[in-house]
């Protein structure tokens, strides 16, 4: 006859042969008395809603907020990177995400295009779930995206990516399908997608440089309408008709046709990521550049603790080509202003 481990009152344990017996003389595996409550906690843990289980990984829920020159951020769970205000020189505050174990803080990702706030300026994730950046005074000066709402929670994951979630965890925006200058390990850049150079190496505004997946699927790199940061013209073009830009988990990128085969490489190399944080940026002098920074001194096999350019994505004839259309567009502009 079977006996209940929890209708049993006088138990020896028997720590040798890691057992249960019981005054009756019956004996019964010592794991299985503690079955029925892990069932009962596992039960419980499904049935725990969204925002509880938000909380537990310390994601940041309705009527959070950042305010500019408090030196607080949201941090990812294992510290790698963090979302907030970072102070650039004496100009301002940039609300960015950035590599947060490294103590250059190297950004890779920014909000309201790249300009600076003032102090006291607040990003908020509002009670009525919308994510906000007001200014000192409280005036809004850029919303995330004016079509969001029902936002429950923000996070800031390993990956570098920032999301804004719904109450049923589905994601409703993310910094990695909204990049800047720069992407990650396991972003892709998806026909549309962009990423513009910023003006200089301290001014995160817009630039005079695009790297651009287009509808089409041709992979292609622009000089900007500067100040606006529309495409002006190509100065390099894949001539294919790709799907996806990758940057994968061994730090190689690509270009991915619809089928899932590779159609080109853009930047390959043979760093680790478990090893090396790294970064693929298009820079402010038109070149898209790839970046690893050690982890430890033990990971480094040589190389400095610091941001070292792995490989570059440089167009032939690049200066030339720049040079040659803008002198063409100089011409134009400057015929055009004689007539007006």
């Amino acid at each position: 006859m079977g006996v209940s481990c929890w209708g049993a009152t006088m138990l020896l344990q028997d720590d040798s042969l890691k057992q249960t017996t019981l005054r009756t003389g019956l004996e019964v595996p010592y794991c299985l008395c503690w079955l029925p409550l892990l069932l009962l906690l596992l039960l419980l843990l499904l049935l725990l809603p969204a925002s509880v289980v938000a909380q537990a990984y310390s994601n940041k829920t309705l009527g959070s907020s950042l305010t500019a020159g408090d030196s607080e951020s949201w941090a990812s769970e294992s510290g790698e990177f963090a979302f907030g205000f970072q102070e650039i020189g004496t100009g301002g505050y940039l609300l960015a995400v950035w590599f947060n174990k490294i103590s250059e803080k190297t950004v890779v990702w920014s909000a309201n295009g790249g300009n600076l706030v003032k102090k006291g300026s607040k990003v908020q994730l509002t009670s009525d779930g919308n994510f906000v950046l007001n200014d000192q005074e409280g005036e809004k000066i850029w919303p995330v995206d004016s079509t969001i709402t029902g936002v429950a929670y923000a996070a800031m994951l390993d990956s570098g990516n920032f999301v804004l979630v719904r109450q049923d965890s589905i994601n409703l925006w993310e910094s990695f399908d909204n990049p800047t200058d720069t992407i990650l390990p396991t972003q892709a850049l998806n026909q549309g997608s962009k990423l513009v150079a910023r003006l200089s190496e301290k001014n995160y505004s817009s630039g005079r440089f695009m790297f651009k997946l287009r509808s089409n699927g041709s992979l292609t790199m622009y000089t900007t309408d500067f100040p606006q940061d529309s495409e002006n013209f190509p100065y390099w073009s894949s001539q294919t008709t790709g799907f996806q830009v990758i940057f994968n988990q061994s730090g190689s990128i690509y270009l991915m046709a619809r089928n899932g085969s590779k159609l080109m490489d853009v930047l390959t190399n043979e760093a680790s990521t478990e090893d090396y944080y790294q970064r693929a940026i298009l820079e402010y002098d038109g070149v898209f550049r790839q970046y690893v920074y050690p982890k430890s001194a033990g990971s480094s096999a040589g190389r400095p603790m610091a941001w070292s350019s792995l490989t570059s994505f440089v167009p032939k004839n690049i200066c030339k080509r720049i040079r040659a259309e803008m002198a063409v567009e100089l011409v134009a502009s400057t015929v055009t202003a004689q007539w007006k």
